[in-house]
């Protein structure tokens, strides 16, 4: 019998937003949750790790239909659907072929709707009901009885200016909005944002991830383009590490707060400069068809210039994030079919302690330095990170990102690191999501859980409750804003 004749038509679940979703089950330790998360529910939105395009800001262009919206875009949606058979041809995911796939958004969000079982018991589902009631007013459960009026009342609340972008910047609360930003953009989105009278600020975040390892295809291409950008003769280690500071200080002209290295392992090195400048004078020739660089070159070029970008911080006092231990891609198939970001990419095991160990010893205690920490490698909470992060002061450990953004893996976290780490050593809440609309659920998420948590300390005479409703503050607001603040 196909699902969809399990419910009838007359007796369809509803939608709602209970309000101690993701409270404390226990009726003590929710009650001390409820007055917790009533501190922070109003404050505004502090979002210092993002992917939203600027130009979506800049052109405030209505959102076109809710497939391309919700569901194209959204690999976690994606990459459970696919887990349940469900062709990404189906959900209009684009192909590097000639191949048609599904064009029509009704459909796309029929093809959704007729598995919203699927979600259950997933972030996922808390961040898209949170959207559907907040964002659209739906009322009724998605399924497939429900795919069609569910998908006209959403077409409906798209036409309306209050669903614009912009709109939708300032109802969202949003303090600083940062996205992130290829190392070579020019950045023309963010100067005729800043005369755009949001709010709230939209800044640029630097990424230079496709300039640090000469393995990277397309590595050359992008070392000429950034000599170009910043009138630098790129030939040695130096000259390339002189460019990248250049463009760097245009980065914080334009208000930037922070760099950020997704990287596949969390690997630095100092060499000399001498070595430095054969391996460069090395990959420039390997770009250009000469010898091919080995992979122990690059490897010691890259760690080399990670180690740079660390001592370019404490000039420039630009936040320094990493994000390493996911192999991006994983199914070469689907990547050369799809290209990235459809739901492909896995956690691996990551070392921080001995990749970390030049940096933080360099830099670890420099006044002007910040090195936040990202992991999907949950073991390295409490055995690697957190003890870092109770010693050196230029560490933080940012939220839990990517697979671990989800209540429970929420709750281990503050679990794992509070005991060695405190509060006071992590960034609080930065939601990292590419889905603009998704942002309030992200944050309201972390509010709550992050409520319980402190509850039970409350409850079990461990913190007392006037210092639980700072600490609530603290990790919603203050600290995002604290811990990316530029050095005085």
């Amino acid at each position: 019998m196909p699902r969809s004749a399990l419910t009838p038509a007359d007796q369809l679940p509803t939608l709602a937003l209970h309000p101690d979703r993701a409270l404390p089950a226990d009726p003590g330790v929710r009650s001390i949750a409820r007055e917790l998360l009533a501190t922070t529910q109003d404050l505004p939105l502090v979002s210092m790790h993002g992917h939203v395009d600027a130009d979506l800001l800049l052109d405030d262009e209505p959102f076109t239909d809710p497939a391309s919206l919700l569901v194209t875009p959204d690999h976690y949606l994606l990459r459970l659907l696919v887990s349940q058979g469900v062709d990404l041809d189906s959900l209009g995911v684009p192909r590097n072929d000639d191949e048609a796939v599904e064009t029509d958004p009704r459909e796309i969000w029929r093809t959704v709707a007729s598995h919203w079982h699927v979600l259950r018991g997933t972030p996922t589902r808390f961040w898209l009901e949170h959207e559907l009631v907040d964002l659209f007013g739906i009322t009724l459960r998605p399924s497939a009885h429900t795919a069609d009026v569910t998908f006209d009342q959403m077409v409906a609340a798209l036409a309306t200016p209050e669903l614009r972008p912009r709109a939708l910047f300032e109802r969202f609360g949003l303090e600083i909005l940062a996205t992130t930003d290829d190392a070579t953009a020019t950045l023309d989105s963010h100067a005729r944002l800043a005369d755009a009278g949001l709010s709230g600020r939209v800044i640029p975040t630097f990424r230079p991830d496709a300039l640090l390892h000469p393995l990277t295809p397309g590595w050359g291409e992008r070392v000429e383009r950034l000599g170009e950008l910043t009138g630098t003769t790129i030939s040695t280690s130096t000259t390339f590490v002189e460019a990248l500071a250049r463009r760097r200080a245009e980065f914080v002209a334009r208000g930037a707060l922070a760099t950020d290295h997704g990287l596949a392992t969390p690997w630095a090195e100092q060499l000399p400069d001498d070595a430095a400048d054969r391996l460069m004078a090395a990959a420039l020739r390997s770009a250009a068809g000469g010898p091919a660089l080995g992979s122990a070159g690059a490897r010691a070029l890259a760690g080399h210039l990670l180690f740079e970008m660390a001592r370019l911080s404490c000039d420039d006092g630009l936040v320094m994030q990493l994000h390493p231990g996911v192999l991006r891609d994983y199914d070469a198939r689907v990547a050369a079919l799809r290209g990235p970001d459809v739901g492909y990419d896995i956690p691996v095991v990551t070392e921080f302690v001995h990749g970390l160990r030049p940096i933080l010893e360099a830099f670890g205690h420099h006044p002007r330095f910040r090195l936040v920490v990202f992991t999907v490698d949950e073991d390295t909470y409490s055995r690697e990170l957190a003890p870092l992060a109770g010693v050196y002061p230029a560490l933080r450990l940012g939220a839990p990102w990517w697979f671990l953004d989800t209540p429970d893996a929420m709750r281990r976290f503050r679990e794992a690191v509070t005991d060695t780490a405190g509060f006071y050593n992590t960034t609080g809440f930065v939601d990292d999501t590419r889905a603009f609309c998704s942002i309030p659920a992200r944050h309201d998420l972390a509010r709550r859980i992050d409520a319980g948590f402190l509850a039970r300390l409350v409850a079990e005479h461990r913190l007392d409750l006037d210092e639980a409703h700072e600490t609530a503050v603290d990790l919603a607001y203050r600290l995002p804003l604290s811990s990316y603040a530029r050095p005085s």
